[in-house]
């Protein structure tokens, strides 16, 4: 066990940076998602766009995840150019959804005009958003030649906030469910695994460079880094404890609680544009219970592995942290039942639906 004063190192810019980004994230993805909902509810085609998980689907992402850890222990590098490729693809995908919102706001104030130029998956083409997926795919080939850690973080956080927006969680049960289980799988991989499969298996997934034949060794976008000193000669590419790193699933899984009460508080009070604006008729939105909850976890996360000077499972700390508040307020509010069982909304209920 470390000196207490060792937690001072958690002001450096490193710890600063990485916890501000994985909050700024994890919150921009519940309100992506809330948006892309509503957008699709508009459009009347939520079910094409969005997979809401059941109780047996959510179940199964944890013994998924397992098998996806282990096939990537043992066979990462016979398969790395196969993930490289189908990571630059994903990377390229979510990083146009990301943007798109944006770009489509600005060509509606700048009043640019926008020809449909053709079709692709039954779906129109128009010139801007061809220009922009040309700009989706610079940016990966970008990634691919350099591996700078910016760009790794940049398609890291467009597939984070893509996942969060089509994977979506029904009710509160069903969340804590996952995140029960999630809770057990990452305990197990980090503290665990060693004794079975004589390595830490999580810590060497997460720490694997894949091979590409533009780059010697690549950094997936499965994670954000930072270099521990901000400001220094740090080379990206180097050796990994160069880095501090926090994993995707770290961000999204607790996202997708954050979707789910941002999408709560919405129904609750629709009258403002923007959620941050709404006044709670019962105190405050659930939303700044959870994304308070994940600060403070994610703080906690990281002043125990400076303490223990080991890797340390996130979601140990993030999975009470985010879901125990909202139980807890949801109880003394008398709302529990609701969220815990989950409502839909109705027709009337799309009617007033406002864009953010």
């Amino acid at each position: 066990m470390e000196p207490l004063w060792k937690l001072l190192y958690l002001l450096e810019p490193a710890p600063v940076t990485l916890v501000l980004t994985a909050v700024a994230v994890t919150f921009g993805s519940a309100l992506r998602a809330l948006n892309y909902g509503k957008e699709m509810e508009r459009n009347r085609d939520l079910s094409e766009a969005s997979i809401t998980l059941d109780r047996s689907q959510a179940l199964m992402i944890p013994i998924m995840s397992s098998c996806s850890l282990l096939l990537m222990f043992y066979l990462f590098s016979s398969v790395s150019q196969l993930l490289t490729a189908f990571t630059a693809v994903a990377s390229a995908s979510s990083l146009f959804f990301c943007l798109s919102p944006y770009v489509m706001y600005l060509k509606s104030q700048l009043g640019l005009p926008d020809p449909f130029v053709s079709r692709c998956c039954s779906k129109s083409f128009t010139r801007i958003q061809g220009l922009l997926l040309l700009l989706c795919f610079g940016i990966v080939a970008a990634w691919l030649v350099s591996g700078h850690w910016i760009l790794n973080n940049l398609l890291g956080i467009s597939i984070c906030i893509a996942f969060v927006s089509h994977v979506r969680l029904q009710n509160i049960k069903i969340c804590a469910m996952l995140l029960a289980c999630l809770f057990v799988y990452d305990i197990f991989w980090v503290f665990f695994s060693e004794r079975f499969f004589g390595a830490n298996v999580m810590v060497s997934v997460a720490t694997q460079q894949a091979s590409n034949p533009v780059h010697t060794k690549l950094e997936l976008p499965v994670k954000i880094v930072f270099p521990r000193n901000l400001f220094g000669g740090v080379v990206p590419g180097g050796n990994s404890a160069d880095f501090m790193m926090l994993g995707l699933g770290d961000m999204a899984i607790p996202a997708m609680l954050l979707a789910l009460v941002l999408c709560f508080d919405h129904r609750k009070s629709r009258d403002s544009v923007s959620p941050l604006d709404i006044p709670s008729a019962k105190g405050h939105k659930y939303i700044w219970y959870a994304l308070s909850g994940y600060a403070i976890g994610l703080v906690t996360a990281l002043a125990a592995g400076v303490l223990t000077h080991s890797p340390q499972p996130a979601l140990l700390y993030l999975v009470p942290a985010t879901l125990g508040p909202i139980i807890f307020v949801s109880w003394i509010r008398k709302e529990l039942a609701e969220l815990w069982e989950g409502t839909m909304p109705d027709q009337n209920d799309k009617a007033h639906l406002t864009e953010v």
